[in-house]
């Protein structure tokens, strides 16, 4: 799981992002740093991405991890080129076919403009949230094939690509923050948390941003091995499947 939390301040007269991020691992993937990639450019007012590596290709013996860090790492080296001109579904792309590991992960990328415009794409159930003056106003939504299989970038010719992703654009104020993380985060903190959680955090500085990063992934993790906490899968999953046993 991995909380990458943005504060929108000022640097030189423009908007920049101050960035905080937040990595706890699932205890069973701990040993090997998790299956979830990020990276952080300060190219324009900052750029934010991650990627979650899908367990399900352990099975085939091979580290989910793999693909989820070589497609961050091919996101971060193209990010600043000249013709990406902040376009967050041609760096998508850019990333995902320069990727070669075996594997799949879903993917969230977020760019800034230095006049405080926001662009971003997703692929699959990593998300973002925006909050001004301490309440969430922009929330992304998680795509799936069907309940706890999202759309996926894949070395599988069966995947998506970024014609699939949902790309949007906002303005940003200086004070909001923002919120990106993997799957993990959000199915175990619901909107109201990540509100209550932020109302904590000071300005729009690097200290505090670390420090709301900091929070709210304790509290997912928290949330994670709580057996008798309804968490927003655990709900999701009652709904559309029924009867359901805790596995997280």
């Amino acid at each position: 799981m991995i909380s990458d939390f943005a504060t929108v301040g000022v640097r030189s007269m423009n908007l920049a992002f101050a960035v905080g991020v937040a990595t706890i691992p699932h205890p069973a993937k701990a040993h090997k740093g998790g299956e979830d990639a990020y990276f952080v450019s300060d190219y324009g007012g900052g750029v934010l991405g991650i990627a979650d590596g899908v367990s399900g290709w352990a099975e085939q013996n091979v580290d989910p991890a793999l693909y989820s860090r070589e497609l961050m790492a091919n996101a971060e080296a193209v990010v600043s080129s000249e013709e990406m001109d902040f376009d967050a579904q041609m760096l998508l792309e850019k990333a995902r076919t320069a990727t070669t590991s075996i594997g799949a992960a879903t993917v969230i990328v977020a760019l800034l403009e230095k006049n405080g415009s926001l662009h971003g794409a997703s692929v699959g159930d990593c998300g973002l949230r925006i909050l001004r003056r301490g309440r969430i106003v922009f929330a992304t939504q998680p795509q799936q094939h069907y309940f706890d299989c999202p759309y996926q970038f894949s070395s599988d010719p069966g995947g998506q690509s970024a014609a699939d992703a949902v790309v949007f654009k906002t303005d940003l104020e200086q004070g909001d923050m923002v919120v990106l993380g993997s799957d993990g985060l959000f199915d175990n903190l619901y909107d109201q948390d990540i509100e209550s959680v932020l109302s904590t955090i000071g300005g729009p500085d690097q200290d505090s941003a670390q420090r709301g990063a900091n929070a709210l992934a304790v509290l997912a993790s928290k949330h994670s091995r709580d057996t008798t906490y309804e968490s927003p899968y655990t709900k999701e999953a009652i709904q559309k499947v029924g009867n359901w046993t805790i596995s997280q």
